[in-house]
């Protein structure tokens, strides 16, 4: 089943503010008008039976086994691309070389079960020169062409992007501002402080709190990253970033929203064409 959402575009957010800034008795000019932001489908894919991993006593479940990808399949996929494999206990992307090039045996990975307040737990580590992400509150999108065609839009265009990336060695750790494309950074919006990383080849603990709004990211036992959802200034943070309005107008459409309607998504990994591990993955529901 899909369900097709249109939204007025999240400038319309702004504008909205911006009009109850004013008195009481005058009204928004009509420049303060916005038009309807783009149309896309969310697809509605049915969901996994959380409970029927296994949970531990301080309410975590586990929900990688270590041996297969149950509960797991690719980003707008029925399967699990053949480029991820399971080494040694631990999901592992196998690199094409060809960065985000995609390729049919790749693609992004999802766990098929939304969540909305979580806490996430995992371990991950990556090659010399490695570069992934890990996802949340993700959708999956389609729009389509003006030939009729449907296009899957990329995963990144509607989730926040805990960053996944050998600091050292990596170019991205240079690009952004102020280091916010560095590891467990909230991807090319806010940098992670301090910058504890281990270097490549080492295993580091990603942990992601979602609640209410409120998001951290903590990084090898330290908290690095806060910010909050849904406010002006997730707005304004948005507007800073490459998935601004003017520069790329669905993807800021839809982060702007991140979660939906009932601000809940999809937890993913992602291909960069690049070497990456993860482990000891499991999620604690907090509603």
């Amino acid at each position: 089943m899909k369900k097709i959402l249109f939204f007025a575009s999240a400038l319309a957010v702004v504008a909205a503010t911006a009009c109850g800034s004013k008195n009481a008795s005058q009204e928004c000019e009509a420049t303060d008008s916005v038009p309807a932001g783009p149309q896309y489908t969310v697809l509605q894919n049915e969901q996994i039976d959380l409970t029927s991993f296994p949970v531990d006593e301080e309410g975590y479940y586990t929900i990688f086994n270590g041996k297969d990808f149950t509960g797991w399949r690719g980003y707008g996929k029925d399967t699990v691309p053949s480029r991820w494999t399971i080494e040694d206990g631990a999901i592992k992307f196998n690199g094409s070389g060809t960065g985000e090039g995609q390729t049919l045996q790749g693609g992004d990975i999802i766990f098929g079960k939304q969540l909305g307040n979580f806490e996430l737990e995992l371990e991950w580590k990556v090659d010399k020169g490695s570069n992934s992400g890990i996802f949340y509150l993700a959708q999956e999108v389609e729009t389509t062409k003006e030939d009729g065609s449907k296009q899957l839009e990329p995963i990144y265009i509607s989730a926040p992007e805990y960053q996944v990336l050998d600091n050292a060695n990596h170019p991205d750790a240079k690009l952004g501002v102020d280091g916010n494309r560095m590891s467990a950074s909230l991807y090319d919006m806010i940098p992670a402080k301090p910058q504890n990383q281990k270097p490549y080849g080492e295993w580091n603990k990603a942990k992601i709190l979602v609640y209410k709004g409120t998001v951290v990211h903590s990084q090898n036992g330290e908290n690095v990253v806060e910010y909050h959802l849904w406010t002006p200034q997730w707005t304004e943070l948005l507007q800073n970033s490459k998935f601004s309005q003017e520069k790329w107008p669905l993807a800021f459409e839809l982060l702007n929203n991140c979660g939906g309607e009932n601000h809940e998504g999809y937890i993913g990994f992602q291909d960069h064409g690049d070497n990456v591990w993860f482990r000891n993955i499991r999620v604690k529901p907090l509603d």
